[in-house]
């Protein structure tokens, strides 16, 4: 069964790949950033205990994640429908699986994946591995369209809290700003910004009690119309989880207004995922058994 998805307008540019929209133009904040050495080390400090309080070794080597929940979708700050019940399973770095049965009220609600809106109940799996997209129900696999399916989820997978602070930190070219200390999600933070050799930035706001992340920011401009867009997501509601901290509320803006929230309850990590679960072709097949 062929989905209609319903698309957040978002079109910017991700990872440069044939398959993949175009690369994100970064977009850091027009105020000046400091670039004093000690200004580094200040950032990169605040960094570390934000990584450590996440987990130190335990968040920085985990190697796959599976999570249970609820998501909703909002536009112009109302929900749209009931909401759907997920299961999402997450391989690092490339392959992640979104599980869910699809009805007429679903719409895009899931924090990293839009979900599209189906026809009649079906159980649906949405599976990214490396940069491709399918849709799998019982009648098959679909190729996901690079535009309006495929580049919102690569993205924010790009711009993802883990691979800023899992990859970006550890690559060549990467520079660090300390912005100070500020209130975000109703909470004291520091922020920091972290900019990697293309010139792409995301801002952290860092909880200064206990330096855990509450939001993350990037911009980027429209390569059709040329706009910028702000993307934000909030985290909040922290438990441990085989001594990772795991934000179970998750929230997303778009432009300044609410576009989707995630509720876990349940996460567990280091299951041992096996690659057949990221296999559109294994994956039909299982479903027609």
């Amino acid at each position: 069964m062929k989905h209609s998805f319903i698309v957040l307008v978002i079109a910017l540019a991700t990872l440069a790949a044939a398959q993949e929209a175009p690369s994100p133009s970064g977009d850091p904040s027009s105020q000046p950033i400091p670039t004093d050495p000690e200004n580094t080390k200040k950032a990169r400090a605040v960094l570390d205990q934000a990584i450590e309080a996440l987990g130190g070794q335990a968040y920085l080597n985990f190697q796959d994640v599976k999570q249970e929940g609820r998501s909703y979708s909002f536009h112009r700050g109302k929900t749209k429908g009931p909401g759907v019940s997920f299961t999402r399973t997450r391989k690092l770095w490339d392959k992640d699986r979104v599980d869910y049965i699809a009805s007429q009220e679903i719409d895009y609600p899931f924090i990293y994946i839009d979900i599209p809106v189906g026809s009649s109940k079906t159980h649906v799996s949405l599976i990214y591995n490396g940069d491709k997209g399918y849709e799998v129900t019982n009648k098959g696999v679909r190729d996901m369209n690079d535009k309006d399916e495929l580049g919102p989820y690569l993205r924010r997978r790009h711009f993802s809290l883990d691979a800023v602070l899992r990859q970006w930190l550890n690559q060549p070219g990467v520079a660090l700003f300390y912005e100070g200390q500020t209130v975000a999600a109703q909470k004291p933070v520091d922020q920091v910004t972290v900019m990697n050799a293309k010139n792409e930035a995301v801002t952290l706001y860092l909880d200064s009690n206990t330096h855990l992340p509450v939001k993350k920011s990037f911009t980027w401009r429209d390569p059709t119309d040329k706009q910028r867009n702000i993307e934000e997501e909030v985290f909040d509601n922290y438990r441990p989880v085989q001594n990772v901290m795991t934000a179970f509320d998750d929230t997303r803006f778009f432009n300044g207004e609410m576009s989707g929230q995630a509720f876990l309850t349940k996460a567990t990590y280091n299951q041992g995922a096996p690659d057949t679960l990221f296999s559109p072709r294994e994956v039909a097949a299982s479903k027609k058994r």
